[in-house]
């Protein structure tokens, strides 16, 4: 299978050599890989260029942008002009981070997870953080939702989802958007991927307002976003975390944002969400003090799309 992989980078001199010295050592090595140096102030395109010097298949392009690191659009809008500096011949297309050191057999992993089911639709490991000398799980979400910084897409599923959304929440809204369209998704824990630097530490309150913004956006409603709010500030300790999911959610609301999924796609994601929590509560025993099997039968009434 053809891997292409899109590297967006923001001043990530410090960590994009360990990345890209782990893919230039795959087993399975990528066809193309292209870097692109987003607005960057330090020495990330010096660093890539030796690279591109030395292996014809890696290119750099610069993008001049923001100088703000933010979630989201920035990031997918790099994604795009590397995606639109490749051809379309590629089986799989990857969007992985600047800041990541991949296992040697990594790809040829994912390559014969999509050659064993035709219908797998996106692959990816799990994040680890270093912590006290030892590389432990980021943790920051359940082992069902693959990382934003380690995507890898089969091309018919890419096409079909319409692509990645040019908004915060895009890694969020494809998975919900695959299995809308019956693809399956695969996180593989095997596959363990060095995370380099913490989800999220170069973000701040406006940053969180815009996770309000997409829980707008996908049609989830102003409950599931509290409740988003409530899991995130838990996640990071700051209850103000809340607050700044209600205000985006409810700026973007005033403004009559346009939404990114139409109305049968944001009815599915609700539903999908809903099943999701209580599948939490259930599970922790939240909810021990009902009969569960009865509160399921007459409260939940989601059918599976596959």
């Amino acid at each position: 299978m053809k891997f292409y992989i899109i590297i967006p980078a923001h001043n990530e001199s410090k960590t994009i050599s360990f990345t890209l010295k782990s893919l230039v050592n795959q087993t399975l090595l990528p066809k193309k890989i292209v870097v692109v140096n987003d607005n960057s102030g330090d020495d990330t395109e010096k660093i890539v260029s030796k690279f591109c010097n030395k292996y014809k298949w890696i290119k750099i392009v610069n993008k001049a942008s923001s100088p703000k690191h933010t979630p989201g659009e920035k990031i997918i809008n790099a994604f795009y002009e590397g995606y639109t500096s490749l051809d379309d011949q590629y089986d799989v297309i990857c969007k992985f981070d600047a800041d990541l050191i991949f296992d040697s057999n990594y790809i040829k992993k994912i390559s014969e997870h999509f050659q064993g089911n035709d219908r797998l639709g996106i692959v990816g490991g799990i994040c680890y953080l270093k912590k006290e000398g030892r590389w432990v799980p980021e943790n920051k979400y359940g082992h069902d939702h693959i990382r934003g910084a380690i995507k890898s897409y089969r091309k018919d599923c890419f096409v079909e989802i319409g692509k990645i959304k040019k908004s915060i929440g895009w890694d969020t809204i494809d998975e919900f958007l695959a299995k809308y369209y019956s693809w399956d998704i695969l996180v593989d824990a095997e596959l363990k991927v060095k995370h380099l630097r913490q989800t999220g530490e170069r973000y701040d309150s406006e940053s969180e307002k815009l996770q309000g913004v997409a829980c707008y956006k996908m049609r989830l409603g102003v409950i599931l976003t509290l409740l988003s709010g409530i899991k995130s500030a838990i996640n990071k300790g700051s209850f103000s975390t809340i607050k700044s999911y209600l205000t985006g959610y409810f700026i973007a609301k005033s403004k009559k944002m346009s939404f990114l999924v139409d109305q049968k796609q944001g009815r599915f994601i609700k539903k999908r969400r809903w099943k999701g929590i209580f599948k939490s509560f259930f599970k922790s025993g939240t909810l021990s003090f009902f009969d569960k099997k009865q509160f399921k039968d007459e409260h939940i009434n989601i059918r599976r799309r596959r």
